[in-house]
């Protein structure tokens, strides 16, 4: 079903009066005294409204504001073979990430009065599959695919959110992950951190060995070991806190010591300060603990979190922005590859210098 604002029974507004029914195009152009289509140019936006004045537009949306007159969007998508929806698939909504992403979706979607179809697919491929066929039946004019692999171009206008191997013709949106964990690597090392541990996401997540490979380049680059026995991967499918602490319980498990861990997200790095508690080790005073994403709890959590923010909400933002402007172009025009932002260090209170080089 498209996502809509839901209205409860008390804030139901009153049946309108007889005099305040909603007007058609035609009786805003009587009171106007022009044509619907002039009318229609103007209160639809488009390009073709330049060219009547601007005088002339304000008496228009307030000849419509007064005759409380609505569009009617059914009508319209009818006649320019247009549904005004959009298709959004994503591995599925949790705290953290994908809902981050969605905001973002939403708002630039409301903005051009659009609606979308929500496909949540819980790493299944056949789920992925299915989906394209799916949105083919409700007619969305295009598709964003959030942290999921599309092995196939399909036939509409495409936009993913870090997909990395997205075919020809699909536009990426996608961070620097190089720079993100520079910024995380270099942090703990400017602090005097040497033996770092590391929580690897899931092997089906798109952003996993992007990013793994930024942390192995910053570690180098900061002449700074990477130990295999520091190194744990989040398993299963959970969209919880519980992956990372089993993570972070397999680290202890090696029987390693280490002053500093990099999670994978923010919801993996709260399982984390759970497991090195319950162990008996301080944050940030034992362990220091970075996370990713820059979720809305990580600032509330005890400590407050520190993390590198993904942007989410604006990669959201982008990729509605693209789809649409998409939509409608031809086939044979060519799209950017890949849009890339740029992420951003927050310093909070889960990361310290370690106690042995305190002063």
């Amino acid at each position: 079903m498209p996502r809509s604002p839901i209205i409860s029974e008390a804030a139901k507004p009153a049946l309108p009066r007889a005099e305040s029914k909603a007007a058609n195009l035609k009786a805003v152009a009587d009171h106007v005294g022009l044509s619907v289509a002039a009318i229609s140019r103007v209160l639809s936006g488009a390009p073709a409204a330049r060219s009547i004045p601007k005088v002339t537009q304000d008496r228009i949306f307030a000849a419509a504001e007064m005759l409380n007159y609505r569009p009617n969007l059914f009508a319209r998508s009818l006649r320019n073979r247009r549904s005004q929806t959009v298709g959004v698939i994503v591995p599925e909504v949790s705290e953290g990430y994908a809902t981050l992403v969605l905001s973002g979706i939403e708002d630039a979607l409301m903005q051009a009065e659009y609606f979308y179809f929500l496909v949540s697919h819980h790493h299944r491929e056949e789920m992925i599959a299915r989906s394209e066929q799916l949105f083919r039946d409700r007619a969305v004019e295009g598709v964003i695919a959030v942290d999921t692999l599309l092995r196939d171009r399909w036939a509409i206008p495409t936009v993913t959110v870090s997909g990395h191997h997205e075919p020809k013709g699909v536009t990426n949106i996608v961070l620097n992950h190089r720079m993100a964990a520079e910024l995380a690597i270099d942090h703990l090392g400017d602090l005097g951190h040497h033996r770092v541990a590391f929580i690897k996401g899931q092997r089906f997540s798109s952003d996993t060995e992007s990013r793994w490979r930024g942390i192995r380049h910053a570690m180098e680059k900061r002449g700074l070991p990477v130990l295999p026995k520091l190194v744990a991967q989040l398993e299963g499918d959970l969209p919880t806190h519980e992956p990372g602490y089993l993570a972070t319980r397999a680290l202890l498990s090696e029987g390693q010591t280490f002053t500093a861990l990099f999670a994978f997200n923010d919801v993996s790095a709260i399982g984390a300060i759970k497991a090195l508690r319950e162990a008996g080790l301080r944050v940030p005073q034992d362990v220091s603990v970075v996370g990713f994403d820059d979720v809305q709890s990580a600032a509330f959590q005890n400590p407050a979190l520190t993390t590198v923010r993904q942007p989410l909400r604006r990669m959201g933002m982008l990729a509605a922005q693209t789809v649409l402007e998409q939509i409608g172009t031809s086939e044979s025009a060519v799209h950017a590859q890949q849009i890339m932002v740029e992420p951003e260090l927050v310093v909070r209170e889960s990361t310290s210098s370690p106690a042995r080089v305190k002063r």
